[in-house]
């Protein structure tokens, strides 16, 4: 999910700073362009770290920057397909609960959250089931699996990432809690 790779870029430094094209200014200039892109190959970048080598600037006709080839540190961002992720619910709606996991947020569809009913209260932010009282809500902490992604890098919020929580070991933490001490106590009762 989260990588530490190494990228190059390129980034045009403004003819104020020409005096100082210095590692600092230029890893401030690549984090000014890069930090919250989405990148298909890399991911999300979340960081510029460290920058390592400067090339050679290279000035372009009608432009008033010269332009430096870069090679940097990033951490980034790469959500997996089949990766399960821990995050925590942001926005319970009437179709499902909006998770974040890193920068970004998948939906729980309301279908992939359990195998019981869960009718939405929309007065109290929740999701919740008639048949155990369960309920889901903004600030639960949920572990899910990814199963669809979309990813837009033009606008990076506007990607799509589809979680489901319908198998063993995963849903809200409190539900897993739960299962896990019932488990135990069979499992004591039986010894």
């Amino acid at each position: 999910m989260y990588k530490r790779v190494r990228l190059t870029d390129t980034v045009e430094v403004p003819p104020e700073e020409l005096g100082d094209v210095s590692p600092d200014l230029v890893k401030k200039l690549l984090q000014d362009k890069l930090e919250g892109r989405m990148d298909e190959e890399v991911g999300s970048v979340v960081s510029v770290t460290d920058v390592h080598d400067i090339g050679e600037g290279t000035v372009l006709p009608n432009r008033p920057g010269v332009y430096y080839e870069a090679e940097f540190d990033a951490v980034t961002f790469d959500p997996q397909m089949q990766e399960v992720v821990d995050g925590t619910v942001v926005e319970v709606v009437e179709f499902g609960a909006f998770v974040g996991i890193g920068p970004v947020d998948g939906l729980l569809h309301v279908s992939q959250i359990s195998d019981e009913y869960l009718a939405f209260d929309g007065e109290n932010q929740q999701l919740a089931s008639n048949e155990s009282n369960r309920t889901l809500g903004v600030d639960d902490a949920v572990r899910a699996r990814i199963v669809t992604k979309s990813i837009d890098e033009r606008n990076p919020r506007d990607s799509k990432i589809g979680l489901t929580a319908k198998q063993p070991g995963l849903g809200k933490h409190g539900w897993l809690e739960e299962e896990h001490e019932k488990r135990e106590a069979t499992t004591a009762e039986g010894e």
